[in-house]
């Protein structure tokens, strides 16, 4: 979506919100496409003082696979974003600003990576999930699969004649 903040940048405690729906369900991420709905955007932008800063929230439901035991699962998420738009840049704070020469910000951009920066390391179905067994590859969320939890890792086996 683009925002046409010439009037913003011009007037102060001029603001302009927009609400759309940003549709990444084409996007591939980590082997998956974890967007299949539209993420739902919210931004507003407001000149105080001079300064425009931009808000943004953002509302959306990831799917994928447990990265413990493998089961799909949808988590929702909402995640707020604030940055500082500016005109020109100049300086070493380059990376702390976003940079609107021509008062037009597309701003798709800046929401789909703040989301990726955001997303969590790991994609769990819960937070004590008991992943896969490493013997028989049964779920053991669903119960326990009765494989022998006592062997011993065969480089370690010297190791026992110690006990």
């Amino acid at each position: 979506m683009l925002l046409e903040l010439k009037k913003v940048f011009l007037t102060e405690n001029e603001n302009l919100n927009a609400e759309y729906e940003l549709d990444l369900s084409d996007m591939d991420f980590n082997g998956t496409q974890p967007f299949k709905t539209p993420i739902k955007v919210s931004a507003n932008a407001v000149n105080r003082a001079g300064v425009v800063n931009l808000a943004v929230t953002t509302k959306f439901e990831y799917t994928g696979p447990c990265d413990r035991c493998g089961e799909e699962t949808i988590t929702p998420f909402e995640y707020s974003f604030n940055h500082t738009l500016v005109q020109s840049l100049v300086g070493e704070n380059e990376g702390d600003y976003i940079e609107v020469p021509d008062f037009t910000l597309d701003l798709d951009e800046p929401v789909t990576t703040d989301i990726l920066l955001e997303l969590p390391s790991k994609h769990l179905c819960k937070e004590d999930c008991k992943g896969l067994c490493p013997k028989c590859g049964k779920n053991l969320n669903t119960g326990d699969c009765g494989c022998d939890k006592r062997d011993i890792d065969p480089r370690l086996e010297a190791l026992k004649s110690l006990l």
